[in-house]
């Protein structure tokens, strides 16, 4: 196992090429080691062929390599069989390929779908566009001031109409780390299938989805040091065979006639046309680098660095903080008085610190807080307090020029 160090930046080549970087927009995508671009490289340049067609040695090396993710992602959240896994763009299209090509065909008018108040757009439109379409209701989990969850609502708004519930495990502007495991039993117990929104957790945090118990579980390789463009769609056994494909075409298929079609099983079924092969073998990448890291320390790491900003942050009288979640997870959100968080980010970005400025996909939530956009810090292995303290210090010279 590597310990997390300071010298893990030299591990990621954006680094050695922005040297002034302070990088801390890793809830919007993680910046990528250099064994994860080799491996899209080596692809290209000593593997490149289609999957699944060839009955030639390149493609049949693209179609092992491709296959063997299933096992690593499977192994990564715990998951026993890899065929649970259906490979996608992202965790947008698998939350879609859940609401249209899984739930769309359950819900009657009246019929419920329950998310929480916190959840990224990706996690609320696909969801609501259905219920829209079906007549259906989209029930909302409130949050309080702190950004928890008030789990006091949740058994009156899980009813015998409710058909899925939607939750993130961590909030992509609070980083309220939500307790999923209390919130999956809940719904159980009134078999109601569950999905889990692992886009700022998985690679992160450890999953094991046999003790959660989850029913979905989404994700995006981009977001945990891999490749743009490939996610991750988990789905229980007992409802593999209910989820129709969200897009169709060649490479799912067992049959074609011009009025029947035949299609592959679950996963194959959702992977219609050419996949995005590189983006899943970085994946694999990606998850081989996050195994050779100590998870705990990691955890352990960049939530010092949390704790240590937010200390500085509350040093500084014309900043306002954002969210005070019981469990936390390494990302933090704020406002400069006086100051529209663009031009904060404007600022920082002028000395080579980025950060995200925004509603950031989570705009019903902003508007909970009573404010339009905050600026987000969000941490990885790769930070160092020295990215802090430059932070800091470029707040403190953003307030001087601004007064």
């Amino acid at each position: 196992m590597t310990p997390v160090t300071n010298s893990i930046k030299s591990l990621f080549p954006i680094f050695s090429n922005h040297p002034a970087l302070v990088y801390l927009d890793n809830a919007a995508t993680s910046q990528k080691p250099k064994s994860v671009i080799q491996s899209v490289i080596d692809y290209y340049e000593k593997e490149n062929a289609n999957v699944h067609r060839g009955l030639y040695k390149l493609s049949s090396s693209a179609t092992t390599r491709y296959e063997e993710v299933r096992n690593k992602v499977a192994k990564l959240i715990g998951a026993s069989d890899p065929n649970s896994i259906s490979f996608t763009k992202g965790t947008t299209e698998s939350i879609n390929v859940v609401a249209h090509g899984f739930l769309k065909k359950l819900l009657m008018a009246g019929d419920s779908v329950v998310i929480s108040g916190m959840e990224h757009h990706a996690n609320l439109i696909p969801w609501q566009q259905v219920c829209k379409e079906k007549k259906a209701l989209l029930r909302i989990i409130p949050v309080d001031g702190d950004g928890n969850l008030d789990l006091s609502t949740l058994d009156s708004l899980l009813t015998t109409n409710t058909r899925l519930l939607a939750i993130t495990h961590i909030s992509n502007v609070l980083g309220t780390i939500n307790p999923i495991e209390e919130i999956i039993s809940c719904a159980h117990k009134k078999n109601i299938p569950v999905l889990i929104d692992a886009a700022q957790s998985a690679g992160h945090y450890p999953i094991d989805i046999k003790n959660l118990d989850a029913d979905f579980l989404v994700f995006s390789a981009h977001k945990m040091f891999g490749p743009l463009g490939a996610g991750v769609l988990f789905s229980l056994e007992k409802y593999r065979n209910q989820i129709e494909p969200l897009n169709y075409g060649g490479g799912a298929i067992k049959n074609v006639e011009f009025d029947h079609t035949e299609f592959l099983e679950y996963p194959h079924n959702l992977e219609a046309g050419t996949p995005n092969i590189s983006g899943v073998i970085g994946l694999g990448e990606a998850i081989d680098f996050i195994q050779s890291l100590d998870m705990k320390s990691s955890i352990l790491y960049t939530n010092e660095l949390m704790i240590y900003f937010k200390e500085k942050l509350n040093s500084l009288p014309f900043v306002k903080p954002f969210g005070n979640p019981v469990k936390s997870g390494s990302i933090v959100s704020f406002q400069v008085k006086n100051v529209h968080p663009h031009d904060v980010a404007g600022f920082l970005g002028n000395v080579n610190i980025a950060v995200r400025a925004g509603h950031h996909c989570a705009q019903p939530l902003l508007e909970s807080l009573g404010v339009p956009s905050t600026v987000r810090v969000s941490f990885a292995i790769y930070n160092t307090k020295e990215d802090v303290d430059r932070t800091i210090s470029a707040l403190i010279d953003l307030k001087k020029f601004w007064s």
